[in-house]
């Protein structure tokens, strides 16, 4: 293949020029969003500790799904069909 054919085409380049502009502009809300949440008495640790926490959670939640879905195949039912059984929410 040439070179040219690595190269964005226009379209592509609008696109990733749009794309970089979300970026920013999300960027900027979270610096805002840490900003008030330091003003409001928050410390960055805190807010770390808070993070981390909920990406253990995730994990483990994650788990779960993956073990009621395992579960709901071999019992030949819906993992919504187990919540009840374990319960479960449909919101959890």
């Amino acid at each position: 293949p040439s070179p040219k054919s690595f190269q964005p085409n226009g379209a592509s380049e609008e696109a990733l020029r749009c794309e970089i502009e979300e970026l920013k502009q999300k960027d900027v809300a979270l610096d805002q969003e840490i900003a008030q949440l330091l003003s409001e008495g928050y410390s960055l640790e805190e807010l770390d500790k808070h993070i981390s926490l909920l990406h253990e959670y995730n994990e483990i939640k994650d788990a779960g799904q993956m073990l009621l879905g395992k579960l709901a195949v071999i019992r030949g039912v819906t993992t919504k069909q187990l919540y009840p059984e374990y319960d479960l929410e449909l919101s959890d």
